[in-house]
């Protein structure tokens, strides 16, 4: 058995409404909700980053596991965010949390699913026994241009996995990777902010790759739609998962424990893992999860886990995710968010 032994999520308290953001452009705020099916997007405080939310989220994931951080042999980061384009943030993080020296380290990026990214790999040291525990972390802030349709959903936060043998919450029984060449979505080098290919985004880049992941796998592990309690598909809006859902043949029940999309916004690499942290809050001993990601370039990667009893026991050991969206929210006007995300930039 390989599977997660520790999980952990870190939100910002800062929030944007999509009222805010859509009266600085013009646009009406009703429209663009039923559009997206979002209400708000967390922000990161000025002195808040990829580094500082990893360090948090993996905290919160060493709480649950109940390990000594020396004994995680490799510790990945996957964003689209990272704060350096040259030293990596796995360094900081690792340092942080008392992980180093002998540990493996690296930063992963593939858009949104970077996370699900380092998670697979994590996941495949543990079960080749070249480690005894590694560290996967998706987490990002998020840029969106000003204006554009992407600055109502480019948000910021992160989850961290720790996978081991021993003290396993929730078992991996199956992954699957689905991946192609898809330019739906870039930002060059030294570019502020990415663009995307507008409804090119949808179809053939996010749905082929989240169908195409998502059926291969239940085709390979034999299970249907029926079978799981819970399932998580990424969430660049609030329509596209429900859409995913519908054309698999699952509920919306079934998806809305990872539901995290009308709170938060969702367009980041902890995006579909923060989901399924969501889920492992509520999760029941016994459940079948599924869990798909999807990231621009494209690809996907999906994951069937099975909970075990030890999730009732370490589950309260650290902040749930629910607790994280509504509580002690501090929200801001355009102009403060402006400044927050570093939108004000001078020519000199």
């Amino acid at each position: 058995m390989v599977g997660v032994v520790g999980y952990g999520s870190y939100l910002p308290r800062y929030r944007i409404k999509v009222e805010e953001i859509a009266h600085q452009w013009g646009r009406d705020s009703e429209t663009v909700k039923r559009g997206l099916m979002l209400k708000e997007k967390t922000v990161p405080g000025m002195d808040e980053d990829t580094i500082t939310i990893s360090v948090e989220a993996a905290r919160n994931a060493l709480k649950r596991a109940d390990i000594n951080p020396v004994e995680i042999g490799a510790l990945y980061i996957g964003s689209e965010s990272h704060p350096y384009a040259v030293k990596p943030s796995g360094t900081v993080v690792a340092e942080a949390l008392g992980v180093v020296p002998n540990v493996h380290i690296a930063d992963y990026e593939f858009a949104c699913k970077a996370g699900t990214e380092a998670m697979f790999v994590a996941h495949g040291l543990v079960k080749a026994d070249l480690v005894k525990y590694a560290l996967a972390i998706g987490a990002d802030t998020s840029q969106g241009a000003p204006g554009d349709a992407l600055e109502f959903s480019a948000a910021a936060g992160g989850s961290a996995f720790i996978f081991g043998k021993e003290g396993i919450i929730a078992e991996v029984l199956d992954t699957f990777s689905y991946t192609t060449d898809t330019p739906d979505f870039w930002r060059r080098e030294g570019a502020f902010y990415p663009l995307h290919g507008g409804r090119f985004t949808g179809e053939p880049a996010y749905f082929k790759h989240e169908l195409g992941a998502a059926k291969a796998i239940l085709d390979k592990s034999g299970y249907k739609p029926t079978d799981f309690a819970h399932a998580i598909f990424h969430m660049p809006n609030g329509k596209f998962p429900l859409a995913v859902a519908k054309r698999l043949g699952f509920t919306k029940e079934q998806i809305d424990a990872g539901w995290i999309v009308p709170l938060m916004g969702n367009t980041y690499s902890g995006s579909s893992p923060t989901g399924f942290s969501a889920t492992l809050d509520i999760a029941k001993p016994g459940e079948l999860i599924m869990l798909v990601s999807f990231g621009s370039g494209a690809g996907s990667d999906a994951f069937i886990f099975k909970m075990t009893d030890r999730i009732d026991e370490v589950r309260d050991k650290a902040a749930k995710l629910k607790e994280m969206l509504e509580n002690n929210r501090i929200y801001l006007d355009y102009g403060q968010y402006a400044k927050y995300r570093g939108k004000i930039r001078m020519n000199g």
